[in-house]
C-alpha cells in the first residue's frame, strides 16, 4: 500500500546561479515537477510514495530517475521513452525570488504517457492519488489522467489537485480555465494559489472561491497566500492560518512543499476528507506553511524539500 502515488511531470527546473567569467548567465540543474515535487515531501517525511510519468531516454531523463530513487520514490510507473525528450523549464528569478518560465516541451515527454503505460496497479494500492493540470495540456498525457482518476475513485482513493497554473503550456487562458477545471467532479482535497482562483472558479477573492469549489464537491479547499500563509476551508467555515517567517531565496516548489506537508498530516490523521474538521484542517495547513518557510530558504525545488526534524524545530 502506498501513501501517495502522483501522476505528472518530472523535468529539469533550469534556474539561473550567476554569471560566467564570459559574462553570460549560469544555469543549475534542479530536478522539479510539481508531483514529484510533493512525492519528495511526503517522502522526507516517511511516507510511501509513488511516481507515475514519462521521461526520454536522455541524460536528464537518467537524472530525474535516479534523483527519484535516491528520494525512496516508487519508480515502476516511471516510462522511460527513447523518441522524445525529458521536459525542461528554464526559470528566471527576480530580485525578490519570483519566478517566470520558459519551456522546452513540443512535445516533452510528461505529455506522452499512454493509458497502455499506467500502472493502473499503484493507483489502486494507494490512500491518495495527486494530480496536477499540466498532464491536462495535450494527448495523450491528458486522457491518461482521466483514466487515472476513474481508477482512483472506483478504488476508494482520496484524490488530491493542485492545478499549477502555468501560461506558457496552454493555447490560452480559455483552454487553461476548461482543462484545469475539468477535473474538479473527481477532486476531494486541492490546493490552489490566491492567483489561481479566477481562472478555477471566476472569483478573484481566495474564500469566495473557495465556497465555489466546495459547492462543486471538493471537500477541503487550500488556497497558498505567499507570506501570509494560507487560507482553508471546509463544510464548517473557512479560516487564515498565518505563515511562518522565512529567509526568501526561492519560491520554487514553495506550494508543492506546503501541500505535502497538508496531505503528511490528513493522512496522519486517518481521516477521509469530508470527516476533518475545519480546526483540524487548520491544524495540517500550519504544518505546510512551516514546511514551504523552510522550502523558500534554499535554492531548487526537489534539493530544498526540508527534513521531518527541520519542520519539527521550525513549528
Amino acid at each position: 500500500m502506498y501513501d501517495v502515488t502522483a501522476l505528472g511531470e518530472i523535468l529539469i527546473d533550469f534556474t539561473p546561479c550567476g554569471v560566467s567569467p564570459a559574462g553570460q548567465r549560469v544555469f543549475e540543474q534542479n530536478p522539479g515537477g510539481a508531483p514529484a515535487n510533493v512525492l519528495t515531501a511526503l517522502s522526507k517525511f516517511g511516507r510511501k510514495t509513488a511516481f507515475v510519468g514519462k521521461v526520454g531516454a536522455d541524460m536528464h531523463g537518467e537524472f530525474l530517475v535516479s534523483v527519484l530513487k535516491e528520494n525512496d520514490i516508487a519508480t515502476d510507473g516511471v516510462i522511460v521513452d527513447e523518441n522524445v525528450f525529458t521536459t525542461l523549464a528554464f526559470v528566471a528569478l527576480s530580485d525578490s525570488g519570483e519566478r517566470s518560465f520558459s519551456f522546452a516541451r513540443k512535445p516533452g515527454a510528461d505529455t506522452c504517457l499512454t493509458q497502455e503505460e499506467l500502472r493502473e496497479d499503484l493507483i489502486k494500492e494507494s490512500k491518495v492519488f495527486h494530480i496536477g493540470s499540466l498532464s491536462l495540456t495535450a494527448e495523450p498525457a491528458k486522457g491518461t489522467t482521466f483514466r487515472a482518476l476513474e481508477v482512483a475513485k472506483e478504488n476508494g482513493c482520496i484524490v488530491s489537485y493542485d492545478p499549477n497554473y502555468r501560461a506558457p503550456l496552454w493555447d490560452n487562458v480559455n483552454a487553461a480555465v476548461e482543462g484545469m477545471r475539468s477535473v474538479l467532479s473527481y477532486v476531494d482535497v486541492m490546493k490552489l494559489s490566491d492567483e489561481e482562483t479566477n481562472l478555477l472558479t471566476d472569483k478573484y477573492e481566495p474564500e469566495d472561491a473557495a465556497k465555489v469549489l466546495l459547492e462543486k464537491g471538493v471537500k477541503i479547499v487550500a488556497v497558498t497566500l505567499g507570506a501570509e500563509g494560507a487560507l482553508v476551508c471546509t463544510r464548517e467555515g473557512s479560516v487564515v492560518v498565518p505563515g511562518y517567517k522565512a529567509i526568501l531565496v526561492d519560491t520554487t516548489g514553495a506550494g508543492d512543499s506546503f501541500w505535502g506537508g497538508f496531505l503528511h498530516k490528513l493522512l496522519e490523521s486517518g481521516k477521509r476528507p469530508e470527516d476533518v474538521s475545519l480546526e483540524e484542517a487548520a491544524s495540517f495547513a500550519k504544518y505546510g506553511n512551516a514546511v514551504a518557510s523552510l522550502c523558500v530558504e534554499k535554492r531548487g525545488a526537489i534539493p530544498a524539500m526540508p527534513s521531518l526534524e527541520d519542520v519539527v524545530a521550525r513549528l
